[in-house]
C-alpha cells in the first residue's frame, strides 16, 4: 500500500505539473459543454421563406403575415409571380417557397377548395421535413383562427363529423433540445477525459523513458495499474459533477430521478474508458498512435451510441452492434434518470451490463501489459 501511495503522489504531481494537460481537463469540459449544447442540435430555426402572393388579397396578406410573426421563418423572398425554375431553390437563398394562388380569398368565402403549393429544399431531408411540418402548421392554425372568426359563415345543417385531438409531450414538456443532448454531451466528455488521457499518460512514460525505470521497481503490475487509473477516474468523477452543475444552473436541465445512480454508474462506467484507453497504451508506442487509435474507437462508440441518432431508426445489424458499446448504456441512464426520473428497477440491466464490460475490458488491459520484472 505505500507503494500505491507514492504512485500516486508521482502521479498527481505529473498531472498537475503538465501545462498541456491542465487545459484539457479544466478548459475543455466546460468549453465543450457550453459551445456543443448550442450547436449540436435538430432544433429547426431561421428557415428561408419565399412567398409568391397571386392572389393580394387581404386574407392572403393574413396568411403571410403569420409566416412573418412565427420565430421558425424569415421572408427573404416576396414574388407576384410563379417562377416555374424555382431559381430561389436552385441558388440555395432559400429553404421553401409557398404560392398563394389567384382567388385564394373569393374561393375561401365559396367555401371551395383551395390548394396552397409549397416547394421545399430537400437537400437536407430531414431538415425539409421539420420544415415542411412547421408549415403545414401554420396553414393549418391560420384555418382555424379564421373559421373561428367566421363561423357564421360555415355553420350548417349537416355539419361534417369532427375528431380533435390534443397532444402531451412527456419529459420534456417544452421540446428544448438542450434537455436531449446536454446529458449526451456529458456522457461524451467523461468518456474522452478517460480514455484519451489513460491512454497517453502511459504512452508518454514509454516516450520518455520513466517507463523502464518504473518496471525494474518493486511495484507490482497491479500497484503500478491502479496507480496510474485511479487519478483519471477521480478527475472523470470531477467532470461529471462540474458537468451536472453547468447543466443544472445554465441549461435548466430537469434532474427528476435520483443522481446517486448516476454517480454510482460513472464509478463504474469510468472503470471501463479507463481500462479501454490502459489498453490503448499497450498497443502503441508514441502519443499519436494512442490518439489516433483512441479517436478510431471514440467515433465508432459515438456515431452507434443514440447520441444524435435515435437506435431504434439504425438498421438491424446495427443496433445489434450497439449493445457492445459502453457509450449507449451510459447515455441511457444519463437521460432515464434525469428526464424521466428512472429508479434502480429501471437502469439495473445496465448496472449489469457495464460491470461485465468493466471486468472483461480492465482483465484484457492486465494481461495485455508487460513488466519485465513481473
Amino acid at each position: 500500500m505505500s507503494a500505491l501511495k507514492f504512485i500516486l503522489q508521482k502521479e498527481f504531481k505529473q498531472i498537475f505539473r503538465d501545462k498541456g494537460m491542465l487545459p484539457i481537463i479544466f478548459v475543455m469540459p466546460i468549453m465543450q459543454l457550453m459551445v456543443l449544447s448550442f450547436a449540436a442540435t435538430f432544433d429547426v430555426k431561421n428557415i428561408q421563406l419565399e412567398v409568391v402572393d397571386r392572389d393580394h388579397s387581404q386574407l392572403s396578406q393574413s396568411l403571410i403575415e403569420k409566416y412573418v410573426a412565427s420565430e421558425y421563418f424569415n421572408l427573404v423572398h416576396f414574388k407576384h409571380a410563379t417562377d416555374t425554375k424555382g431559381t430561389s431553390l436552385q441558388e440555395g437563398s432559400v429553404n421553401i417557397s409557398l404560392e398563394i394562388p389567384n382567388d385564394f380569398e373569393k374561393n375561401i368565402m365559396q367555401k371551395t377548395p383551395v390548394t396552397l403549393s409549397a416547394k421545399v429544399n430537400a437537400i437536407d431531408g430531414m431538415t425539409a421535413g421539420i420544415s415542411a411540418s412547421y408549415a403545414q402548421s401554420i396553414i393549418q392554425e391560420f384555418r382555424e383562427e379564421f373559421v373561428k372568426a367566421n363561423i357564421g359563415l360555415f355553420e350548417q345543417q349537416n355539419t361534417p363529423f369532427e375528431i380533435n385531438f390534443s397532444m402531451q409531450n412527456w419529459y420534456n414538456a417544452t421540446l428544448d433540445y438542450k434537455f436531449y443532448m446536454v446529458p449526451g454531451l456529458l456522457v461524451l466528455l467523461v468518456s474522452m477525459i478517460g480514455m484519451f488521457l489513460t491512454s497517453m499518460n502511459i504512452v508518454k512514460e514509454k516516450e520518455i523513458g520513466t517507463i523502464e525505470q518504473l518496471n525494474v521497481t518493486p511495484i507490482t503490475k497491479g500497484e503500478f495499474i491502479i496507480g496510474k487509473v485511479l487519478p483519471f477516474w477521480c478527475i472523470g468523477m470531477f467532470v461529471l459533477s462540474l458537468g451536472l452543475t453547468i447543466a443544472k444552473l445554465v441549461f435548466s436541465v430537469p434532474m427528476q430521478g435520483p443522481i446517486y445512480l448516476i454517480f454510482l454508474f460513472a464509478m463504474l462506467y469510468l472503470f471501463v474508458v479507463l481500462g479501454i484507453g490502459l489498453f490503448i497504451s499497450t498497443l502503441a508506442d508514441t502519443q499519436q498512435q494512442s490518439m489516433f487509435i483512441a479517436w478510431f474507437f471514440m467515433v465508432i462508440f459515438v456515431l452507434l451510441s443514440g447520441m444524435f441518432t435515435p437506435i431504434e431508426n439504425m438498421p438491424v445489424w446495427a443496433q445489434k452492434i450497439t449493445l457492445l458499446n459502453p457509450f449507449r448504456y451510459f447515455i441511457e441512464v444519463m437521460r432515464s434518470v434525469l428526464l424521466k426520473g428512472a429508479t434502480w428497477d429501471d437502469v439495473k440491466m445496465n448496472f449489469f451490463i457495464i460491470g461485465i464490460y468493466a471486468i472483461v475490458i480492465n482483465t484484457m488491459s492486465v494481461l495485455a501489459y508487460r513488466k519485465t520484472n513481473g
